[in-house]
């Protein structure tokens, strides 16, 4: 008979759901909100523990699990403009993971066990951890490769942008080839996809699809009063685009992972930046 331990029943699936929640967002390419991808883990941790009380079984229910994974994500996800991407992704890394314990089981695995949707183990807590550990160094590793596969030229950095006093982040890619810079300072631009950049306004300055759209109608209708000096024309040259403008937006600061990179020019794109989604901006070096 397999003994379960409460403590050791909570932290297996608390950890195994966080890295979860944290590789859903990555290859969402969504920010980082790693303090609430520990309160969603927490809950998934007390349901696991929920059902193996006495008279809480009908917690394994189908629909209660999904209960569970929706409230889940709401506090992981909550307030993205990918939530259902990101969601969907959390539900096949879930699936791939749990289908991958069964495969161990069948092969005569031992330790790790799946059963009314939620992970237990015989192993004691120093073993849970380490196992954990383990777990997570690996998904850093798997991780690391995708993103040299994608950026060959370049890395995925988290990004906050501020503008007076309104702030977002999202996940940006270093690129060497991307060589659009600011006329003004002569300092790298960067260009972020419109859609994610939306909080960076109030209500009556957020630019529109039809602004990104036409940039030029888009600086007549929002650069105007306090916002003169903020909205701008950015000229580029793309493959198949000889002559063409992005609105653009000068942002009072510039994150990059934690450092301090100072204002920065915004040029706001009306189209995905990234094939996968796993970046929502592009920004050359230096």
């Amino acid at each position: 008979m397999t003994v379960i331990y409460v403590d050791t029943l909570f932290l297996l699936n608390a950890v195994i759901d966080y890295l979860l929640l944290l590789a859903a967002a990555r290859l969402a390419g969504e920010p980082l909100r790693r303090w609430r991808f520990a309160l969603g883990a927490a809950l998934g941790g007390l349901y696991a523990v929920a059902i193996f009380l006495p008279g809480f079984q009908f917690l394994s229910a189908l629909p209660w699990r999904l209960v569970s994974a929706g409230l889940m994500m709401l506090v992981s996800y909550g307030g993205s403009g990918r939530l259902l991407r990101q969601g969907l992704l959390f539900v096949a890394l879930t699936c791939a993971f749990g289908g991958g314990v069964v495969a161990i089981g069948l092969m005569g695995g031992s330790g790790l066990a799946l059963g009314g949707g939620v992970f237990y183990s015989s192993l004691d807590l120093k073993m849970v951890l380490l196992s954990a550990a383990v777990c997570y160094g690996a998904l850093t590793l798997v991780f690391r490769r995708i993103g040299r596969h994608s950026a060959a030229s370049g890395e995925l950095v988290e990004a906050r942008l501020t503008l007076m006093g309104r702030s977002v982040r999202l996940t940006a890619l270093v690129d060497t080839g991307n060589t659009l810079t600011d006329p003004v300072s002569g300092r790298p631009a960067m260009v972020a996809e419109g859609e994610s950049v939306r909080d960076l306004f109030p209500k009556d300055r957020q630019p529109a699809s039809r602004d990104l759209l036409d940039p030029a109608g888009g600086l007549t209708r929002l650069g105007t009063g306090e916002w003169r000096s903020r909205f701008r024309l950015l000229p580029y040259r793309a493959v198949g685009v000889e002559r063409g403008l992005l609105l653009a937006v000068r942002a009072d600061s510039l994150e990059l992972d934690g450092q301090g990179r100072g204002p920065v020019l915004v040029a706001l794109s009306p189209t995905a930046v990234s094939d996968g989604g796993g970046y929502r901006a592009l920004i050359g070096p230096g």
